[in-house]
């Protein structure tokens, strides 16, 4: 089925990781989203890149913070009908 706006694949969710990456970190310049397409059915892999040592922060702690992350950037794929899987760069 073709778009008829024309959106690029996982742009909302890419958007959506993006900013609730840089309200997170303490140097938001340094966020940046990849987007790989998975091929075939295989997922969107979007991978959030921060400066190194926003990690820990990003990931929080038991990793609650990045499960949040991946569920909020989940269900802003869904509604745009897309499937991504959010990795984070350590």
């Amino acid at each position: 089925m073709s778009d008829p706006y024309n959106r690029v694949p996982g742009g909302t969710a890419s958007a959506v990781l993006a900013y609730l990456a840089r309200h997170i970190v303490d140097d938001p310049d340094a966020v940046g989203v990849e987007t790989s397409a998975g091929g075939g059915n295989q997922p969107l892999r979007l991978l959030l890149q921060v400066a190194p040592g926003d990690v820990g922060r990003v990931i929080g702690r038991r990793g609650r913070t990045a499960q949040a992350i991946r569920a909020v950037t989940r269900a802003a794929a869904a509604r745009d009908g897309e499937e991504v899987f959010v990795d984070i760069a350590d």
